[in-house]
């Protein structure tokens, strides 16, 4: 009887969905010489879309220059190409690292601009989905070895370097990310020599490898405390130093045991950097709500909701697939 419930439920909800994406949807409207959306408020209409077709480079690109959008629609791609191209397993080592670094170079390139005859863009112009990418990659490609480091200090017998760890892990995570954030753009130039300072979205960058990092050196400690006692001893007795021992013996098996915990904190961390709209940074999260301050295109912040919930989606669940696809593999393997 449950069952049959909740398929008539999950039928009527996606039936009702249907309805309004689709069948009763509106996908375009008079944009001449201002857009016309009376369409979209007759009783009867469904789903705004002319909304995204009207303002989806402003939402994937936000502030950065019309004419130049196209450099960051590039730099999006690049990402998007690099992504798979990690989980090849043939490609790790030092083939994967030259392609990241010629990636992200050509990233800067066509973002800043100013070389090869295409226009400077300062950073405040940026926005929109590159943004949201440069936040989570490099949050995650730098928080991970630092967490790692972390929480060998944590395990490590030299009380100076243990407490040390324990204070950064114990701060950071005793408040929320808006206040790292807000620490990272308002106090840390505080800190700086006369004349020195960094560009907000550095700050922001810096403040989200932090916070993340102290959550993954928690994460990773576990894994190491659940690798039992006698693998370091063999190793030991074999001759291998304790930096071996952990390389070879040690950290793998602790990442593998924690694979799906890093996975979901990576996961965490993507939809998280939607926070640095706080701090005035121009996310993907925030050119979808600033999309829908024009007046014509007010009270269809659903669609544009939607459409930013969907791109969200479907990079949480690629890594989520991935994470998956690694500990079959791991398994495999073992």
């Amino acid at each position: 009887m449950i069952t049959i419930v909740m398929i008539l439920l999950l039928g009527k909800l996606a039936w009702w969905f249907l309805d309004w994406a689709v069948f009763r949807a509106v996908w375009s409207v008079p944009s001449t010489p201002s857009p016309d959306t009376q369409a979209c408020r007759t009783a009867d209409a469904g789903a705004c879309w002319a909304l995204i077709r009207e303002k989806y480079r402003f939402i994937l690109f936000g502030l950065y220059p019309h004419p130049e959008q196209w450099r960051a629609a590039l730099s999006v791609l690049i990402f998007l190409s690099l992504y798979p191209l990690s989980a090849d397993r043939r490609l790790w080592g030092w083939k994967l690292v030259i392609l990241w670094v010629a990636g992200l170079a050509a990233v800067f390139v066509l973002m800043y601009g100013g070389v090869m005859g295409l226009a400077y863009v300062p950073e405040d112009q940026w926005g929109g989905l590159p943004v949201t990418l440069m936040l989570a990659t490099f949050g995650i490609a730098l928080a991970l070895p630092l967490a790692v480091v972390v929480a060998l200090g944590r395990s490590s017998n030299n009380p100076t370097v243990r407490t040390m760890c324990v204070i950064y892990v114990e701060l950071i995570r005793g408040i929320p990310l808006i206040s790292v954030l807000f620490m990272a753009s308002v106090m840390f130039p505080l800190f700086l020599p006369d004349g020195m300072n960094f560009s907000k979205l550095l700050r922001a960058q810096l403040g989200i490898v932090l916070f993340t990092g102290a959550y993954l050196s928690e994460t990773i400690r576990g894994g190491l405390q659940a690798v039992p006692a006698g693998q370091s001893e063999a190793a030991h007795a074999l001759g291998l130093g304790y930096w071996k021992t952990m390389y070879f013996v040690v950290m793998p098996q602790a990442l593998t045991l924690v694979l799906p915990a890093i996975v979901s904190l990576c996961i965490g961390l993507f939809k998280s950097t939607s926070l640095v709209m706080i701090i005035g940074i121009f996310d993907l999260l925030n050119a979808g709500k600033r999309a829908i301050a024009e007046p014509a295109w007010q009270g269809f912040g659903a669609e544009a909701y939607f459409f930013v919930g969907a791109i969200y989606f479907a990079f949480c669940f690629s890594m989520a697939r991935f994470g998956a696809g690694l500990e079959k593999r791991l398994r495999r393997d073992r």
